[in-house]
C-alpha cells in the first residue's frame, strides 16, 4: 500500500472533517473520548476496505470477493464495538447489557464507513482519468510529430524536382528558387517545432511558397493570393494550409501546360480563420494520386487531432474545377 503526499492530506482532513459532523451533539456539546474510539474504529474499516480490498479485489472486477471480505470487516467492526468499546465506556448500563440489533448496528456503522471509503474511490477515479488523459496526450504527440515529420519530406521532394529540372534548363531562375526554397525549410525545421506559430508568421511563409510556385507557372496562368481582414494575436498549427496550396498547384498542373488558375483567399470572422483555395484543372492518368496523396490525407489527420469540433473542411470538385474551403476556431496567443 503507497500513498502520495497529496493524498494523504487529503485524507487527513477528510478523516477531520468528517469526524466533527460525526462528533457533534447539540444535547451534549464537548469532547467525548468514546466518539473518538468509536470513530476510529470505523477509520480503519475505512482504510482496510479502501487501501487494501479495493485495489486488490474491486478494480480487478472480483466483485463476489470484495464483498464478501467487506461484510466480514463490517462484522468484525461491529463486535469490536459491542463486545469491547461499549463494555470499557458505559460499563453497566443498559447500553452495555444489551445488543440492538444488526439492523441498528449496520446504521450505526456503514454511513461513516461509506463516506471516507467513496472519497476513496473518487480519488482513485480522479487519479485513473488523469493519466489516462495524460497517456492520450502523449499518444496525440507522438502521432502529430509523426505526420509532421512527412510534411517536410514529401514538400522537399517535390520542389527539388522542379529546381532539378530547372538546373538542367540553365534557368536564371534557380538562385531565386534556391533563396526561397532556402527561406521556407529554415521555417519548417526551426520555427515550427511549437505546435502552434503566429498566424502572421504563417501567412507570410505562404507568400513565399506561391511565390515559390508562381516561378514555375510563369506565364501559363494566374495566381491570385487575397488576405483580409486577418486579425492580430492570433495563433494556428503550422503547415496546415501549405498543403492545399501545395495540392492545388500540382492539380493544377498535372493535365495542363496553360491557363493555370489558382485563387487562395483568407479572411477572419470573430475567432475564426475562412481559408479557401481552388484551381482549375484538365483531366490526367495522374490526378487520383495527385489528390488523395499522402500530403491531403496528413492535413486531415492533423486537423481532427488538432481541432477536434472546432475546424469544418469541405472539398467540392467539378468537371475542372477543384475547390477547398476550410474553417478553424483560432486560439489567441497568450498575453494577446
Amino acid at each position: 500500500m503507497s500513498i502520495s503526499k497529496k493524498e494523504l492530506v487529503f485524507q487527513l482532513v477528510l478523516l477531520a472533517v468528517v469526524f466533527l459532523f460525526y462528533s457533534f451533539d447539540s444535547k451534549e456539546p464537548g469532547f467525548q473520548w468514546y466518539n473518538v474510539a468509536f470513530f476510529l474504529t470505523y477509520a480503519l474499516a475505512a482504510v482496510v476496505i479502501g487501501f487494501w480490498l479495493m485495489p486488490r479485489f474491486l478494480y480487478p472486477k472480483k466483485y463476489w470477493h470484495f464483498f464478501g471480505y467487506v461484510a466480514v470487516v463490517i462484522t468484525i467492526i461491529i463486535l469490536l464495538e459491542e463486545l469491547v468499546l461499549e463494555q470499557i465506556f458505559f460499563a453497566g448500563t443498559e447500553r452495555a447489557k444489551g445488543f440492538p440489533g444488526v439492523f441498528y448496528s449496520l446504521l450505526d456503522v456503514l454511513p461513516i464507513i461509506t463516506i471516507l471509503c467513496g472519497f476513496k474511490f473518487g480519488w482513485d477515479a480522479l487519479q485513473k482519468q488523469q493519466q489516462i488523459e495524460a497517456l492520450k496526450s502523449s499518444v496525440q504527440e507522438s502521432e502529430l510529430q509523426f505526420l509532421r515529420s512527412q510534411i517536410n519530406p514529401h514538400f522537399l521532394f517535390n520542389n527539388l524536382n522542379n529546381l532539378y529540372s530547372y538546373a538542367l534548363e540553365g534557368s536564371h531562375k534557380t538562385p531565386e528558387i534556391i533563396l526561397e526554397l532556402s527561406g521556407l525549410l529554415r521555417y519548417m525545421l526551426y520555427e515550427c517545432k511549437e505546435r502552434f506559430v503566429p498566424l502572421e508568421k504563417e501567412i507570410d511563409q505562404l507568400h513565399n511558397f506561391i511565390k515559390l510556385n508562381k516561378l514555375q507557372i510563369e506565364n501559363r496562368g494566374h495566381v491570385v493570393f487575397d488576405i483580409q481582414e486577418i486579425g492580430s494575436g492570433y495563433r494556428i498549427a503550422p503547415l496546415i494550409l501549405i498543403v492545399f496550396i501545395e495540392n492545388a498547384f500540382k492539380h493544377s498542373q498535372a493535365g495542363q501546360t496553360e491557363n493555370i488558375e489558382i485563387a487562395v483567399g483568407m479572411k477572419m470572422k470573430g475567432n475564426v480563420l475562412l481559408f479557401n483555395c481552388s484551381n482549375n484543372y484538365a483531366s490526367a492518368q495522374e490526378l487520383e494520386s495527385v489528390t488523395t496523396g499522402i500530403g491531403l490525407k496528413n492535413v486531415q489527420k492533423r486537423l481532427q487531432l488538432l481541432y477536434p469540433e472546432k475546424h469544418n473542411l469541405q472539398i467540392k470538385e467539378d468537371r475542372n474545377r477543384y475547390q477547398v474551403q476550410l474553417s478553424i476556431v483560432l486560439e489567441k496567443n497568450h498575453g494577446s
